[in-house]
């Protein structure tokens, strides 16, 4: 599936060639703390089908809890987080807020569920509102 992404400000911007198949939620302690939320959700890219049409991403290393080397990528004005690579850069894990055509997407599976927050399985029953309460 074609996408187009970008930042929340607007610098940064890419597209890309995703499998929608792929589209993932990660509860890993790393993904809640670098989203400031209870979870993480990615859609897949191959790194010679991702492009940075405008702007320059900052980029924040570390080895996460599977051993591996984790660069995540964000805007330097806004901070949207964008897009992670691995130590070798050859796969590419968009940050499914940042697409333009999220609403097509849902994910198919999750991981590091045993980092789950105890409540996210559960949120159906919580009033809804189209709106700010």
């Amino acid at each position: 599936m074609h996408i187009s992404g970008g930042c929340h400000c607007g610098a940064i911007r890419y597209q890309a060639e995703i499998d929608a198949e792929r589209v993932s939620i990660c509860h890993c302690t790393d993904c809640q703390r670098l989203t400031g939320s209870a979870y993480r959700v990615t859609a897949p890219a191959r790194s010679d089908r991702f492009t940075l049409i405008s702007g320059e991403p900052r980029e924040y290393s570390k080895y996460g809890d599977s051993g591996g080397l984790s660069r995540q990528f964000f805007c330097p004005t806004c901070g949207s987080p964008l897009y992670r690579t691995n130590g070798k850069g050859s796969a590419i894990g968009i940050r499914l807020g940042s697409i333009d055509q999220r609403r097509e997407l849902m994910p198919q599976k999750q991981i590091w569920c045993r980092s789950a927050l105890p409540w996210v399985e559960n949120i159906e029953p919580l009033p809804r509102f189209d709106g700010e309460d």
